[in-house]
């Protein structure tokens, strides 16, 4: 293998092997906690842009399969792993980790210390980094001070969204799915439960969704800052109080931001698989899979006509809110659970309740 260093805007260097696309690349260095499910974090939109760290210290033992994307173009900037598995065994293996990211042209890095690494993030916040060439040689001063000078892109969102609407036929109930960088285990989630779903672009208007006559409106996951697409935020506070409305970690953000409330950037993000989270309506734990840099101000949670329904218990921050007077609520987390537990899939069911529930008074009012 070629040799590639991976360089912080602080100026750590970490020198290991080179595996993937022999191109460079730049972007905001996370990490994920998660022991299994790479490739749904590989292929998860919410990661567009972003370099990614895999604590567990073998990625790739069990390679790449047909069945477990969450999209089918990769949107991250890089991987980092501590050891690349170059033969992998499963019975469902189709190509190594090494194979599939050299056709994706997304480079990877291994042989470094994740847990230095990891600790570098826990204790500065999220870093851009960059990962350079496969072979070439470096000036780390030169490098640091164009990390430094570099923006992290606003346009995450549209470059993971879909540009044109198309169906997911069911004879269930209507919901328009808006995409921000969708997991397509929230809609495997609805085909489940037999829902007529059209998948709609980010910038979709209130006004042509209402006209699609939904019984509900999914807001999905998505990469990034929730306030870098206020038109997004406009579209769902003309949605509120018209259609109920489930909203699934930006998608949470963004109804949190319609109602009123704010948010702020984690210091290095919730991502993982294993993350416990309260339900205050019911006093039950769930361990759940989260993905996301941002959250929202519990303080001006009380500002706003949400009450909070589900914290964090690892750092108390919010993580789910519903209306008090309208059919809307929402999670920080992935009820989908891709990758990680399923506890929450049972959120699906309560949005279809939710829509039932709304229907039948309709029915009564006519």
């Amino acid at each position: 293998m070629k040799t590639r260093y991976l360089i912080l805007e602080d100026g750590s260097v970490f020198k290991g092997n080179a595996f993937g696309s022999e191109k460079g690349t730049v972007g905001e260095v996370i990490f994920t906690t998660a022991m299994t499910g790479y490739q749904e974090s590989i292929s998860d939109p919410s990661n567009c842009s972003q370099i990614l760290t895999f604590t567990y210290p073998m990625v790739g033992n069990y390679g790449i399969n047909p069945d477990d994307f969450e999209a089918i173009e990769i949107g991250l900037s890089g991987i980092v792993v501590r050891e690349l598995a170059e033969h992998p065994s499963n019975f469902r293996n189709q190509s190594t980790l090494d194979e599939f990211l050299t056709e994706k042209n997304v480079p990877g890095i291994e042989g470094i210390d994740t847990r230095k690494l990891t600790r570098i993030i826990r204790k500065h916040g999220s870093l851009k980094g960059k990962m350079t060439n496969a072979g070439e040689e470096v000036n780390v001063g030169e490098i640091v001070a164009i990390l430094k000078a570099t923006e992290i892109p606003k346009n995450v969102v549209e470059q993971s969204s879909i540009t044109r609407p198309y169906p997911s036929p069911g004879r269930g109930k209507r919901v328009v799915l808006v995409d921000f960088g969708m997991k397509h285990g929230i809609l495997r989630e609805l085909n489940k439960r037999d829902c007529d779903v059209i998948v709609v672009p980010f910038n979709t208007s209130a006004k042509e969704i209402l006209a699609m006559r939904p019984d509900g409106v999914m807001l999905s996951n998505g990469p990034g800052d929730p306030t870098d697409i206020p038109e997004a935020i406009e579209m769902v506070k003309d949605l509120i109080g018209n259609v109920p409305i489930f909203g699934v970690c930006l998608g949470h953000q963004l109804i949190s931001l319609a109602s009123g409330a704010t948010s702020f950037k984690l210091k290095f993000g919730h991502r993982g698989g294993n993350h416990p989270v309260k339900d205050l309506t019911t006093g039950r734990t769930e361990l759940t899979s989260q993905n996301h840099g941002y959250a929202i101000d519990a303080d001006s949670i009380s500002n706003t006509d949400l009450e909070i329904t589900h914290v964090a218990l690892n750092d108390g921050t919010v993580e789910g809110v519903r209306h008090k007077t309208y059919p809307v609520f929402c999670v920080q987390f992935h009820p989908e659970g891709s990758c990680g537990p399923e506890d929450s899939t049972h959120l699906f069911d309560q949005f279809i309740e939710l829509m039932n529930k709304e229907s039948k008074k309709e029915t009564s009012h006519a």
